[in-house]
């Protein structure tokens, strides 16, 4: 018999038209969850979710403001959209660096504040932020997007707190490099700041910290999100766990 272990639930999951977000999308729906898929590319969203049965949100999720009065009912939420910047700090622009916050911090907060009470009211709800290894480490030409991973990391922590008396667990998923096209994007930038040859960076850029010398793929994230957001992850929260290959094992 198929796992149906999300019958029933509903799922939202933001940048589900791609990578990470497209990953965890196919797997709740394969569990039995309807699944909304959220993304700024409606036209992906909406391919997407009739992939799988699901509805379509085209959001732009870095419009805090707009966010700010949105109303969502859900069972789980994947925090999961995010862009990346390579750039040094003295030369960061400084518009960058708000936006990334607003899209990668600020939009989760919201998202969070707007499932929260639909979630107590039923004693049940799962928040699932997807983090990076970068919410626990550092790395050099990257001040926006570890910090508000290192943020997000809080968010999700105080989420746990308040959410665990009412049923609702709160937890980071921290994966090292993922076969994405975000990370396919980093590559020119890191070439160009490091001084390497592009053909070079996944080598010894990407995979420099890690055991396990290979990207990770986006099913290996998705199947990890579906267990936490299943009933048999009931007393796991406030946690951060790692798909990093050892990087965080140094």
């Amino acid at each position: 018999m198929a796992d149906r272990g999300l019958e029933g639930r509903r799922a939202i999951v933001t940048g589900g038209a791609s990578g990470i977000g497209r990953a965890c999308v196919e797997e709740f729906a394969r569990l039995g969850a309807t699944v909304t898929v959220a993304d700024i590319d409606g036209d992906a969203a909406a391919a997407v979710a009739a992939e799988v049965g699901g509805e379509a949100w085209q959001v732009d999720l870095a419009d805090t403001t707009a966010l700010e009065t949105v109303e969502l009912d859900a069972d789980i939420l994947v925090n999961n959209a995010g862009i990346q910047r390579v750039s040094p700090l003295e030369s960061f622009d400084p518009a960058a660096f708000r936006f990334i916050h607003d899209l990668m911090l600020v939009s989760p907060f919201l998202l969070i504040r707007a499932v929260l009470p639909g979630m107590y009211e039923r004693g049940w709800g799962r928040i699932l932020n997807i983090s990076s290894v970068h919410g626990l480490r550092a790395s050099a030409f990257k001040s926006a997007y570890v910090s508000a991973k290192h943020g997000l990391e809080g968010l999700s922590k105080v989420t746990a707190l308040e959410g665990g008396p009412h049923g609702v667990t709160s937890n980071c998923i921290d994966p090292a490099y993922v076969r994405t096209p975000l990370v396919e994007k980093q590559i020119a930038d890191q070439a160009r700041v490091h001084g390497i040859p592009e053909g070079e960076v996944v080598e010894r850029i990407m995979l420099t910290e890690t055991a396990v010398k290979r990207l990770v793929e986006p099913r290996e994230v998705a199947s990890l999100a579906s267990w936490l957001a299943s009933d048999h992850a009931g007393m796991v929260t406030g946690a951060s766990y790692t798909i990093d290959g050892g990087w965080t094992a140094r």
